[in-house]
């Protein structure tokens, strides 16, 4: 009997259960607070599954996953700080006329388009991670090497975001007066229309995920985790492969970015923090970094953990983060998700019959045979 973990349809209804239930929340509570705290969670969902993509199925381990989520999140404050300005009697936001601004910059012009403004707020933080991440992996740069580099390029574009105050407004950050403008609709923040629209990005993004880690492209790219020399012997471009599936992770981070800014109508350098990056992979690691499933639910159980208990513990809490990562990494390499598919591997080898692992005498024969 065959571990059920590792069964398609089963992971497939694990699916379907944890977006039921996240999908009953509206219906179990109004409360518009608690809805907003589970919005942002959905958020954390989404890059935990970024991580778990590039680091868990394609090895990638990247420690500025904040670039990507950062530049997703001023685009979409860029786009609702604009859609807040007149264009004719008031087109320059109040922190630029403080800093002696006298006329709106080319940079923000594109976001006086809503739909063009969304349009940036993905594709910038995409092409970059293409641009980037070829220069990485056609340079065959890899292991740790790769987490130095992006850790280093997400402390470059932190401090490059403080010093342009005038545009950036710096460590204040930008902080739109209204909310998210949709269709000609104000989408307030602690609504359940919020909810909605950061359930049905997490539940996309997962699915597309799921779907594209059990295609052919999913398979080779997991295939060069492993081993690359071996893929790259078979004939297949591993920097290519290498660089899209980073590009889809940091696309999936800027979603979230853009969702995170909608639901707190405000952005800052805090988004491209090294320790909220970091915080990223703590969660995949946690949850299982090779389960996309499992790193959103180790996002859920951090995120949540930090909400309820980090008050309550303080400074300690950081601690006992810490040392329950170290716990999970010594002692549970695969996560939290990789408890639940050594648990289900012992139920199912009990549930097998004790001769159903005893080959047959003819079968026997003809193996020897064979040998």
């Amino acid at each position: 009997m065959t571990n059920l973990y590792h069964n398609r349809s089963a992971q497939w209804i694990v699916y379907a259960l944890m977006f039921a239930f996240l999908a009953a929340i509206p219906l179990i509570t109004n409360d518009s607070f608690l809805l907003n705290q589970f919005a942002t969670y959905g958020v954390y969902g989404m890059l935990a599954v970024s991580i778990s993509l590039s680091w868990g199925f394609g090895g990638i381990l990247n420690l500025g996953q904040g670039i990507a989520f950062g530049l997703g999140a001023y685009g979409m404050g860029m786009t609702m700080q604009m859609q807040s300005q007149d264009p004719v009697s008031n087109p320059i936001p109040p922190f630029m006329l403080n800093n002696s601004l006298d006329h709106l910059p080319a940079l923000w012009s594109p976001f006086q388009n809503t739909a063009l403004g969304f349009i940036l707020s993905l594709a910038v933080p995409t092409i970059f991670y293409v641009f980037f991440g070829s220069l990485m992996f056609r340079a065959r740069v890899s292991g740790p090497f790769i987490a130095i580099m992006t850790l280093a390029m997400l402390t470059a574009l932190y401090t490059l975001i403080l010093d342009m105050q005038p545009y950036t407004n710096g460590a204040n950050g930008i902080a739109p007066p209204a909310p998210l403008k949709l269709l000609g609709a104000e989408i307030d923040p602690y609504s359940v229309a919020s909810y909605w629209i950061v359930y049905g990005a997490l539940l996309f993004v997962t699915v597309a995920s799921k779907l594209i880690t059990q295609s052919k492209f999913g398979l080779v790219t997991q295939a060069l985790r492993s081993d690359p020399e071996r893929v790259r012997f078979l004939g297949y471009n591993v920097a290519s492969y290498e660089t899209i599936v980073y590009a889809l992770s940091g696309l999936i981070a800027a979603l979230a970015g853009c969702c995170l800014v909608m639901l707190v109508q405000y952005v800052s350098p805090a988004q491209l923090d090294v320790n909220f990056s970091i915080g990223m992979v703590i969660w995949a690691g946690i949850g299982g970094r090779f389960s996309l499933i499992g790193s959103m639910l180790g996002a859920f159980l951090i995120q949540g953990g930090q909400s309820y208990l980090g008050d309550q513990f303080l400074a300690t809490w950081l601690l006992l983060l810490g040392g329950f990562f170290i716990l999970v990494v010594r002692f549970l390499p695969k996560g939290l998700a990789g408890l639940l598919e050594l648990s289900l591997g012992m139920i199912g080898a009990h549930m097998q019959p004790k001769d159903a692992s005893r080959p047959q005498r003819g079968a026997e024969a003809t193996s020897k045979a064979e040998a």
